[in-house]
């Protein structure tokens, strides 16, 4: 019996978790499906999707295509760096190098320091070195520094447990390290890989306070929406979210369709 009530309590307290986790994001998509005289709270008025075809629109405030696409973007841009540099980063950790230590440290330090002061300081970099920041320069790079730690992070971890013997036995039997490296160890590694892309893009995709002072001239989709809260009052903004949620679960659902289109490649 008392084991009964734990499990009861337990799966009560998960139920509540989920619908504080998911609740919001549930309820942003009901109501994304407004009537066209809908308003941003319940009852509904109506369903349909007159709010989703308002954001290919010219909007009285904001502008969400433009926005959408240098967000993914970038977005893009910072994905493909953290993957690349991680991987060659973790393939040069794998021994000891002069000032290995202060380098990696120094790597993790900014996942310390506060995003709005990492953001300020690239922002007054560019404006002491007389350059113009935008969202493909200055964001880039202070995204990156959100982003590679983590990326770094992963790939240590992956190769602190690679079994040196698999690269052993292809250099016994001819291949050069380039060769070793593309069908030995890339593909032993190839999920960390995808879950570094993975990291990136949604790291990047909602960044807020490291592309505040960064992005320039030319918001990026979060800039935008920050800026469309206070003049918007329509659900609009609710289709907007709705179709992010959905294209965020697109990457994933195309990042696991891809690991498994590889796998069943490989026989295994």
């Amino acid at each position: 019996m008392p084991g009964r009530a734990a499990r009861l309590l337990l799966g009560t307290l998960f139920v509540l978790f989920l619908l504080f986790l998911y609740g919001p994001t549930l309820t942003i998509t009901i109501l994304s499906f407004q009537g066209p005289d809908g308003g941003l709270t319940f009852p509904m008025n109506g369903v349909s999707l007159h709010w989703f075809g308002r954001l290919f629109q010219t909007q009285a405030v904001g502008d969400l295509g433009a926005s959408m696409t240098r967000t993914l973007l970038l977005a893009a841009m910072v994905t493909a760096s953290t993957v690349v540099i991680s991987l060659a980063a973790g393939m040069a950790f794998r021994r000891r190098f002069p000032g290995s230590g202060a380098l990696f440290y120094l790597t993790l330090a900014s996942l310390i320091v506060p995003s709005i002061l990492v953001s300020l300081g690239v922002g007054l970099l560019f404006n002491r070195m007389e350059w113009e920041p935008a969202w493909y320069s200055s964001a880039f790079g202070a995204q990156l520094t959100w982003t590679l730690p983590f990326g770094l992070l992963i790939m240590f971890a992956v190769f602190n447990r690679f079994d040196r013997a698999w690269e052993e036995a292809a250099r016994d039997m001819g291949a050069t390290p380039w060769q070793s490296f593309w069908h030995v160890v890339l593909p032993i590694i190839a999920p960390s890989v995808v879950g570094i892309a993975l990291f990136g893009f949604t790291l990047s995709f909602d960044e807020f306070a490291r592309t505040l002072l960064t992005a320039g001239s030319g918001n990026t989709l979060p800039l935008e929406i920050l800026g469309m809260t206070t003049t918007v009052t329509t659900p609009v903004l609710y289709a907007l979210g709705t179709v992010s949620t959905a294209l965020s679960f697109l990457v994933i659902g195309g990042a696991i369709l891809g690991m498994r289109l590889l796998r069943r490649r490989r026989g295994v």
